[in-house]
């Protein structure tokens, strides 16, 4: 233990726990105490309880320390002890403040990271399971009741999450396309929640509503496949799509290359028009409501799906020497595409990341439904790369201006709500930001 000796070789010494926040106050006053030319000591070891230390500031204030050390104990040093409990808590974390914390370059920075451990071998993201039976919405109509888990963990950064929502799914045909619309049947509000966890402790770290994050992390995987896809001077984005996660495209995109016109699509009018003036004053681009996808697509350098359709959206016609394309799911692209462009990119090779279970007198939903991406001898996959892999440098991106370049995010990965969890947490700890409640809530003495 570090001693510092005084006139007559006498030490005083102050050994607390290095982590004792509580106790920043009490040091600080006793670092302001004189005694008789004693100097004190703070130490990170802890030892042995010996006077009382507020007894000991007691002292020193009526200025008497001096004589009580030197009349009291004969030992060479006193130590004195402060043993302190870690405070532990668990940060609670709403979606608006999350939205005030996360910027898209902060998640494209920490995904891409993260694409790189995958790409390496170093992080492990494990499958979504879906348990999907018949339920009835509170207005009883026929829906399904979706439950769905998806976790990773980033050993380097020793954080995991899980990610679950807990939804009510309909299957609508709008403009002659089925849709899959989950249902805000918890009191108009949608349900869906991030657990963080610490891989030193297994302590649970945050938790949070998925939402923010979800529209984000899909945004950026399409973002970071556009920067390795699309020509560097794209500046004009056909967006398909004009709901939350078209939102995300319009803002993560723009993040990486120069787009300066975004034509926009989708089959309910006012809802483009509405997007279109919303997302304009946003991000400062001239954003303009189209009539057509094919008035969207004309001469566009990225052309983005961005919907909750089960048919395709991407249309073969739309490739041409140059262009990039890109989805949020797998459905929204037509076969002919991924076999016919020059380069190709999934969110992940892995295409049984995603495990589906019904209960065995159900039929299968709209969703479960087998296409091109469920055929694994399929030829395309042999030339198909992934993010990990062109992130790590394993896989090339777009070598020429003429390549036709497509990117399909086929399937979501828990890995990305531990990534990007781990930097919200971070943010909200540094500026004091979240609710706080006891970490003993949700553990247990009672081994599991």
């Amino acid at each position: 233990m570090p001693r510092s000796a005084g006139p007559g070789g006498r030490h005083f010494a102050l050994r607390t726990s290095r982590n004792a926040e509580a106790l920043a106050t009490e040091l600080l006053l006793v670092a302001l105490v004189v005694c008789g030319g004693r100097t004190l000591v703070v130490a990170d070891t802890p030892s042995r309880c010996v006077p009382s230390f507020w007894g000991l500031l007691q002292a020193a204030h009526c200025g008497r320390i001096a004589g009580r050390v030197g009349r009291v104990w004969s030992l060479s040093t006193v130590q004195l002890s402060v043993r302190v409990r870690r405070r532990v808590v668990t940060l609670i974390v709403s979606n608006e403040e999350i939205e005030q914390l996360l910027t898209m370059e902060l998640c494209l920075d920490a995904l891409r990271a993260m694409y790189i451990e995958v790409g390496n071998g170093v992080a492990l993201s494990g499958p979504r399971i879906d348990l999907v039976a018949g339920t009835r919405t509170l207005q009883d109509q026929p829906a399904e009741y979706g439950l769905k888990a998806m976790g990773g963990v980033l050993p380097d950064r020793e954080v995991a999450a899980v990610r679950i929502d807990s939804d009510i799914i309909t299957w609508p045909t709008r403009q002659g396309s089925v849709r899959r619309e989950k249902v805000p049947a918890a009191d108009g509000r949608w349900v869906g929640i991030v657990l963080l966890f610490s891989t030193r402790t297994g302590e649970p770290l945050m938790i949070c509503p998925d939402g923010y994050i979800q529209r984000t992390r899909v945004a950026a995987a399409s973002a970071l496949g556009a920067g390795y896809l699309a020509r560097a001077d794209a500046h004009v984005l056909a967006l398909l799509g004009s709901g939350w996660q078209a939102e995300g495209q319009v803002e993560a995109l723009c993040a990486v290359r120069p787009i300066d016109e975004i034509r926009v699509y989708s089959p309910d009018r006012s809802h483009r028009e509405s997007f279109a003036v919303r997302m304009a004053a946003r991000t400062g681009k001239r954003i303009i409501a189209v009539d057509a996808a094919n008035a969207a697509v004309a001469g566009a350098d990225i052309i983005a799906a961005a919907t909750n359709s089960l048919d395709p959206i991407l249309r073969p016609e739309w490739m041409r020497p140059g262009v990039h394309l890109c989805s949020i799911t797998v459905n929204e692209v037509h076969e002919e595409i991924v076999q016919e462009a020059d380069r190709v990119a999934f969110h992940t090779r892995d295409f049984a990341k995603e495990l589906t279970f019904r209960p065995a007198e159900a039929g299968p939903t709209p969703q479960m439904r087998r296409g091109w991406w469920s055929d694994a001898d399929a030829p395309f996959w042999s030339a198909v790369e992934d993010l990990g892999a062109l992130a790590a440098g394993r896989a090339q991106g777009r070598q020429g201006d003429h390549e036709i370049t497509l990117f399909v995010n086929n399937i979501g990965m828990g890995l990305q709500f531990a990534s990007v969890g781990a930097l919200v947490y971070r943010l909200a700890r540094e500026r004091a930001i979240g609710r706080e409640i006891p970490t003993e809530w949700l553990t247990q003495t009672v081994h599991p």
